[in-house]
């Protein structure tokens, strides 16, 4: 009785915009990260550092700040009641 008077709830997975984030940065990361590693570095253009590799890196490392933080503090969403429940009720 109390369980179908409870609010059941979930979590919003795959469809957390932090999840969508922290895979697009980790994968945009991957490419540059790899251009870095094998592609032409161009050190003359940009000082000496070769800028895929580190910036490569820190999208990976940001998209998977964003994955962890959506795993620790997951998003909860209310599902919705069930017609006919409500229909007995009234």
């Amino acid at each position: 009785m109390s369980e179908s008077t409870q609010t059941r709830r979930h979590t919003a997975g795959l469809f957390d915009i932090r999840n969508v984030i922290g895979i697009l940065l980790g994968l945009y990361g991957i490419i540059l990260t790899l251009m870095g590693l094998f592609a032409d570095k161009a050190l003359d253009k940009t000082g000496g550092v070769n800028a895929n590799l580190i910036g490569g890196i820190a999208l990976i490392v940001v998209g998977l700040v964003f994955l962890a933080w959506a795993g620790l503090r997951p998003t909860y969403v209310p599902e919705p009641a069930d017609e006919a429940a409500g229909q007995q009720a009234a």
